[in-house]
């Protein structure tokens, strides 16, 4: 079993937790992620290592509430376990010969953005920041990656902060002023990560996207977290997650992202008359 040590809301839908699985923390690193499970019936759901602390033996991951897994996940508390936390899995990110980075995180891929930038920052990397959120009671980790970037830029979609735009807009106006990036790092979205590399492809400048795709095994035994990558298929379990973003078929992904909407949404409303009858006691 595994303890949650600590728990901290960052929205109204997002939540933190650090979990005790030291084996995991101790070969952890940026781009990988695990696999839990909540309890013995639960669905396996990946999420991306957020954060990991050798010392303690604590692996941080971030979570929305957004179908019965999360949502039963983000009902424990400190003090209560999961039945399975398996990794680290994934390719980790490797950045070499990188001087000058951009990282851009939409919404919850802020929380994939964040160990990302920290390694770049800790290397020595020159890193500006780029966070964009619907709205400002959404925005998430601005203290944490304003600490680990050279200059950090916030926009929603609403200007509901003061600056309104995409993240696309702040990265094509930096460019446009004459900021010069060894490599962009898009994580957030299908559609953001496809408009900013779209964006970064007229500039030549190499662009990294890490792809959130469905997973069951990751092992790639199953191949439900397939995608087309420069013609040819990946498996974003043992691929990656990190990918060419100028070689990546977001149309297909975004395709493949929508096949189980309606089991989805079918299997939310069940649970959640369960999982409120269980806060009502």
């Amino acid at each position: 079993m595994y303890k949650i040590m600590k728990k901290r809301v960052l929205n109204p839908t997002v939540k933190l937790m650090e979990i005790y699985a030291p084996l995991i923390a101790a070969k952890a690193q940026p781009g990988q992620f695990i696999i839990l499970r909540v309890d013995e019936e639960g669905e396996r759901i990946p999420l991306t290592i957020a954060d990991y602390d050798k010392e303690s033996g604590n692996v941080t991951i971030i979570f929305q509430e957004v179908g019965k897994t999360t949502k039963q996940l983000g009902m424990l508390n400190e003090g209560d376990s999961l039945k399975d936390f398996v990794g680290p899995l994934g390719v980790a990110s490797h950045f070499e010969n990188v001087k000058t980075a951009a990282v851009i995180g939409g919404g919850l891929g802020t929380a994939i953005a964040y160990p990302q930038a920290k390694k770049l920052h800790g290397m020595g990397v020159r890193v500006d920041t780029v966070l964009g959120f619907r709205n400002k009671d959404l925005i998430i980790m601005q203290d944490e990656l304003a600490a680990v970037s050279e200059r950090l830029f916030v926009s929603t979609d609403d200007g509901s902060n003061g600056n309104k735009g995409f993240v696309t807009d702040v990265l094509k106006k930096l460019l446009e002023e004459g900021s010069k990036y060894d490599v962009v790092i898009a994580i957030g979205p299908l559609i953001m990560m496809k408009f900013v590399s779209k964006l970064t492809k007229e500039y030549n400048i190499k662009t990294i996207v890490s792809m959130n795709s469905i997973m069951i095994d990751g092992t790639g035994m199953c191949g439900g977290c397939r995608l087309t990558v420069g013609g040819e298929t990946k498996f974003a379990c043992v691929d990656g997650p990190d990918f060419d973003g100028h070689l990546v078929d977001f149309d297909e992904a975004m395709r493949r992202q929508q096949m189980y909407c309606d089991e989805e949404k079918k299997c939310d409303n069940i649970s959640g008359c369960r999982l409120e009858a269980m806060k009502n006691g």
